[in-house]
């Protein structure tokens, strides 16, 4: 038996099913060695040599692979190809005791039986060069988090984190927030006229007033002026420009590019995303297969380039499917941004006989969108372009200079399947359709429409375009994107409104304490520069650890205890909420404690009245003791019960939900247990207990048992559950 050690149990059925029983496939379930969860971890008088200790949650896992272990001919480390699944492979050779050195380690670039049976007949060793950019980039955050954290938690609140990548992002939050908040608008005016042939045709078209680069109109006593010298006056074409145009379809997917167009166009958030791709890529069960079938390629990656052979098959799939006047010559190739790792292939689908249209009934509906939105992208990258014919035509009157501007299409092209314009430039698009004109050509107005308007401060930043600007701006890199941003969410520093991202008050306090104290770090230029130098060690050799010294001590250190010795306090303004204090009427503020945001009364320490807040609370019963409300609570280790709204006053609490009902054999308090998709209410005292199955939010199934034995699955957090129960969507 020889032994596979792959990151993730997702992918295990596939891959075992690839490689056949002489293999045994087992997860490591990610970094099974890491630093450790307390304490820096990395002795900065020694070189910053790194403190490795096995995972407290993997011990288990590391024991089972070590008993299997002993019974293998050879061991081989499949985790993911890129420098997380290096290290993670690296990891586990020193758990083991194996050399580094060894040629054990494999990858693939898509979990198809091809690419995994190449993967195994050419191992090779630990490129140490990926597991060093990896180490430097794990010891420069946890410098970074361990030492700038403690420093937030002094001069603001407590419970508060720093991060190098994620201090910057929200600092681009926080930055445009303001940008926003001190623009000041500016008055300007818009002409359309509706113009048509003078020679009676009762066919019209639009024509715009162009004033020329950097000028405009900017009150009503300009644009009246226009009209009235303007007012009955002849139209002529000066110039007309026909040609036919073409537009050529976007590279497939990156990363990035998936985050942003899966927002844009399928209105999913980063996390689901994230979620789903990976998926994708692991295997996704497919109704009627006795197995999972992996659909993407790795979904990790900033790079546009594809595979020879996936161009290849593109092509002969488009001959095919579409015909010969879709196909092109050349494969087309796209031109990576300067910073691009290359490590990867783009996202495409594993094998384009797994075509959308025959999945969609048989995979989830997430799993389906996205997986179009995949195929879609790649299939139209390597098809010919879009042709239009193409007008544009500048007229005159009375001397003031009028534009106008159509096309019709052609040749529809690689737009057959996939679009790259948003809903609101087709539509505008393809409404610009002109009448035949020549130069010469005159025309009579048949209206004037003058319009005011005010200069926008810039958009505030949705998930999409937060990622398009970290990827722009070099502020981390693809696998960092989600958890970055995700981040700033949990630590209450933004919020949302509708799509956009929007800075709270801790927030803006947090950014403007690093940069006091911090300035490289918050700077973008600096984190972008780091990034290219972690690169360096991967690409040039660079040894990391001169990387991390060159940062710790060239100044970092020295901040460090500056900040620490520094006086330097920073209050958050308090949110004031529209709940009345029912002691002394105050209008009550939010604010931020050890375990989260609550009600207090500003009148502190006059009145001391605190309240749970309502939309931070999930309440989950009646009190059994007094009748008020059974709400979540976390203690301070984190773990979830369940209390009275109205402690101290009345002291019920469990570590199970009530069930608000009676045993109807014992007529003892009943509990709740959720499960995935079963909810048992059961009674402690006579063990009776009844299952109700769940389907779409809602009890599709209940089933009396006598004796309920657990063996169904591990509970999930029983506050993710409840939200799902009641449809809540993330």
């Amino acid at each position: 038996m020889k032994l596979v050690l792959i990151e993730g149990p997702g992918k295990k059925d596939s891959v075992q099913h690839y490689l056949g029983d002489e293999y045994k496939v087992m997860p490591t379930f990610g970094h099974c060695r890491d630093l450790p969860q307390k304490g820096l971890g990395v002795d900065v008088e020694n070189n910053f040599k790194p403190e490795y200790v096995v995972v407290p949650d993997h011990k288990k896992y590391v024991d089972n692979i070590k008993r299997e272990m002993k019974n293998a001919e050879a061991v081989y480390f499949a985790s993911d190809p890129d420098r997380e699944g290096e290290a993670i492979a690296w990891h586990m050779c020193h758990l083991l005791d194996i050399a580094p050195e060894k040629a054990n380690r494999i990858t693939y670039n898509e979990i198809s039986e091809e690419a995994v049976n190449y993967a195994i007949q050419n191992p090779r060793p630990i490129d140490n060069k990926l597991v060093d950019a990896q180490q430097a980039r794990r010891v420069l955050d946890r410098l970074v988090g361990y030492k700038i954290s403690p420093i937030l938690c002094k001069k603001i609140q407590s419970n508060l984190s720093a991060g190098r990548v994620q201090s910057v992002t929200l600092r681009l939050v926080v930055d445009r927030e303001r940008e926003i908040e001190n623009f000041k608008p500016e008055e300007y005016w818009t002409l359309q006229v509706i113009l048509s042939k003078t020679d009676g045709s009762t066919e019209t078209f639009k024509a715009t007033l162009n004033l020329g680069k950097d000028k405009t109109v900017k009150s009503k006593e300009e644009m009246d002026k226009i009209c009235s010298e303007i007012l009955g006056q002849e139209f002529i074409a000066t110039n007309v420009k026909k040609s036919v145009t073409k537009s050529s379809p976007s590279a497939p997917f990156t990363t990035s590019t998936m985050q942003q167009d899966a927002l844009n166009k399928l209105g999913m958030s980063l996390k689901t995303t994230s979620k789903v791709a990976q998926t994708l890529y692991e295997g996704v069960e497919i109704a009627g297969q006795n197995k999972k079938q992996p659909l993407v390629t790795y979904i990790r990656t900033d790079s546009t380039r594809v595979a020879p052979e996936a161009q290849a098959k593109a092509k002969a799939f488009i001959k095919d499917n579409y015909g010969d006047k879709y196909v092109i010559e050349k494969p087309r190739n796209f031109k990576n941004k300067k910073d691009a790792q290359d490590a990867h292939e783009a996202i495409r689908p594993i094998s384009l006989k797994w075509k959308p249209a025959d999945l969609k009934d048989k995979i989830s509906k997430d799993e389906y969108r996205l997986y179009k939105l995949i195929y879609d992208r790649f299939l139209a990258s390597q098809m010919a372009d879009a042709t239009y014919n193409s007008l544009s035509v500048d007229i005159e009157c009375n001397g003031y200079k009028f534009k106008t501007t159509g096309r019709s299409l052609i040749f529809d092209g690689y737009t057959a399947i996939y679009n790259n314009q948003s809903q609101d430039e087709e539509s505008e698009e393809t409404s610009s359709r002109l009448p035949n004109i020549e130069k010469g050509d005159k025309f009579v107005s048949k209206e004037t429409k003058p319009e005011q308007k005010w200069t926008k401060p810039p958009a505030r930043y949705t998930e999409a375009s937060l990622v398009k600007a970290m990827e722009e701006k070099g502020i981390g890199r693809p696998s960092t994107y989600t958890q970055s941003v995700s981040t700033l969410f949990t630590r209450k520093y933004v919020d949302r409104e509708g799509k956009s991202i929007i800075p709270t008050e801790l927030g803006k306090v947090v950014v403007d304490m690093l940069i006091k104290f911090f300035p490289d770090i918050m700077n973008i230029k600096f984190t972008a520069e780091m990034e290219e130098t972690l690169d360096d060690i991967e690409y040039e050799g660079k040894e990391w650890t001169t990387v991390i010294s060159e940062f710790y001590n060239g100044g970092f250190e020295t901040a460090v205890k500056q900040a620490m010795t520094d006086g330097t306090k920073a209050k958050v303004p308090d949110e004031v909420s529209d709940v009345d204090c029912d002691k002394c009427g105050a209008k009550m503020v939010i604010r931020t404690g050890r375990f989260g945001r609550f009600l207090a009364c500003p009148n502190y320490p006059t009145c001391k009245n605190t309240k749970p807040l309502e939309e931070e609370r999930k309440v989950v019963a009646v009190c059994p003791t007094c009748g008020k409300n059974v709400i979540a609570k976390k203690s301070k280790k984190g773990k979830v019960f369940y209390g009275c709204e109205a402690w101290p006053e009345c002291s019920f609490v469990s570590w199970d939900i009530p069930a608000n009902e009676k045993c109807p054999n014992c007529e003892d308090d009943m509990i709740v247990k959720l499960y995935k998709n079963l909810k048992v209410i059961s009674c402690k005292k006579c063990n009776y207990n009844r299952r109700e199955k769940i389907e779409n939010g809602s009890v599709a199934e209940t089933e009396d048992a006598p004796v309920f034995e657990d063996n169904t699955s591990a509970p999930e957090n029983a506050i993710d559950i409840l939200n799902r129960l009641d449809g809540a969507n993330e």
